[in-house]
């Protein structure tokens, strides 16, 4: 599964991912990745929470992106979930990206069965029709 969680900046995505990923944490079913631009969320997530910093590793488009979680789960057979923060200031994350990063992502998700939550900074109305099945939208309160 990949969804995506949308919402303009303030509007508590990056709450959402770490909530989601310390909820799940807790289940205690498999590995959990939070993949976000920096180091500020080290004392938020759960301490077994695997928290990478992707600015570390010279990711510069969708097509390094995908390497990159490629390499995750090669790396780790045991990653359940993946959420990912901040990804789009990174590189463009606009909505026909979303579509091909949606394809590369559901391959190794259905094969290695592990989910996606991927925050963007897009509104519902900028995802292709075919995605919004699978994004979760966020106001500013």
């Amino acid at each position: 599964m990949v969804r995506f969680v949308l919402g303009p900046e303030g509007s508590g995505k990056t709450k959402w991912l770490v909530d989601k990923a310390n909820e799940e944490i807790k289940k205690d079913n498999g590995n959990i990745i939070f993949i976000d631009v920096d180091d500020n969320h080290i004392f938020s997530l759960d301490y077994s929470v695997r928290l990478i910093n992707a600015i570390e590793f010279n990711i510069k488009n969708i097509e390094s992106f995908y390497g990159f979680l490629c390499g995750i789960i090669g790396s780790d057979y045991d990653v359940e979930k993946v959420y990912v923060d901040g990804i789009y200031k990174v590189f463009p994350l606009e909505a026909d990206d979303l579509k091909k990063l949606n394809e590369y992502l559901l391959t190794i998700s259905e094969k290695f069965n592990t989910e996606f939550h991927i925050g963007s900074d897009l509104s519902i109305d900028d995802v292709p029709d075919e995605l919004k099945g699978n994004c979760i939208e966020l106001e500013v309160a």
